[in-house]
């Protein structure tokens, strides 16, 4: 399966750092202790600037070359538009327009440490680099828990990816993520996002600075999921409810979702039903699952659709695995609609899960 890691055949190494666990493909530096900004942008090989240089091409009528190499000569510059270019390896990662405004990788890891006010207060797990260096991202462990019950805790976690060939926003994403099986946890909160963007524009580098103030969100989102988990926790859920509530969260269309309410049960297609045996297996037989907070409970409902996206379902690769879990992809999706399922069932009971 492909990787995408940039390797750097200056340093004979490829851009990713983990601590302590198994790097991405067995590929990479693992550390183990946490390091800090600077040193975590040299373990990850993300040591490198970049420039926005102008653009030329040729004169198709008049085209000049070196009397000595016969090597054309490049004469029109082109206007409003730049490459950019890796200082480093001079490779060209990306075109981009005159408004657009480099966020060099030191900046990125600036904006973490200054969300909880010190280098010293933030723990970064990964980080890396893609293809030629064109998307880096970033995974670092806010101090923070949110405590479920008496002893289950969950991690908080910040997401920060950015691009420098001009494709994609400057993204932050805050997510939680359960010790024991380290699940990948997203809510759906009203008039509430679990992510910031900021696009590469005049003032990128000082939205980038002040973007902590926004991350505040963070805060006030792992508050609520405090007191959603541990209300949750606390309503009993049965085995055939749990079912109901994954088939509800795993419906990938309308087609389904209308079977569903017809009770056609044995016209679904082998994968969703494959999907919904696999996280129902995961519900009533993982470790995690049999725990005072999770068994036979909605929060332990929630964590089983979770823990199947994390832990249980392939990917092509790491990067597909992150951008569902993170960026509007499949899981995220289905792990929204299950929290939303999941708040409507502690409110309601079964009739939440009535489609009619």
């Amino acid at each position: 399966m492909a990787h995408n890691l940039h390797y750097n055949e200056r340093t004979g190494k490829h851009s990713f750092f983990s601590v302590k666990e198994k790097p991405w493909h067995g590929l990479g530096q693992i550390v183990q202790d946490y390091p800090t900004s600077r040193e975590a942008i040299r373990f990850a090989g993300l040591d490198y600037t970049v420039e926005k240089r102008k653009l030329f091409t040729y004169d198709s009528e008049n085209q000049n070359a070196n009397p000595d190499t016969g090597i054309l000569i490049p004469e029109i510059h082109v206007p409003d538009y730049y490459a950019t270019l890796r200082t480093d390896t001079e490779q060209v990662l990306g075109v981009v327009g005159k408004e657009y405004q480099v966020v060099q990788n030191e900046d990125a890891f600036s904006f973490f440490d200054a969300i909880v006010g010190g280098s010293d207060s933030i723990q970064y797990e990964t980080a890396g680099a893609l293809g030629k260096g064109e998307r880096i991202f970033i995974t670092a462990k806010l101090p923070a828990y949110i405590k479920v019950g008496s002893d289950d805790l969950i991690e908080q976690y910040l997401f920060l990816t950015t691009s420098h060939d001009g494709y994609g926003s400057i993204t932050a994403a805050f997510t939680p993520v359960r010790i024991v099986c380290n699940n990948t946890l997203n809510a759906a909160l009203k008039n509430c996002s679990n992510s910031v963007k900021i696009r590469h524009t005049a003032n990128a580098k000082e939205r980038l600075e002040g973007a902590h103030k926004v991350m505040g969100i963070s805060y006030r989102l792992s508050e609520y999921l405090g007191d959603a988990f541990n209300h949750w926790a606390k309503v009993r859920i049965t085995d055939g409810q749990v079912r109901r509530l994954i088939q509800l969260a795993m419906v990938p269309n309308k087609e389904v979702f209308q079977k569903l309410q017809s009770g056609s049960a044995g016209e679904f297609s082998a994968h969703y039903t494959n999907v919904c045996e696999a996280a129902f297996e995961y519900a009533m037989s993982n470790p995690s699952q049999q725990l005072e907070t999770t068994k036979g409970t909605v929060f332990g409902a929630y964590n089983a659709i979770t823990g199947y996206f994390q832990n249980v379902r392939t990917y092509k690769d790491d990067e597909v695995k992150l951008k569902s879990l993170l960026f509007g992809g499949t899981a995220q999706v289905r792990t929204e609609r299950a929290f939303r399922l999941c708040e409507d069932f502690a409110r309601k009971g079964d009739s939440a899960l009535m489609l009619n």
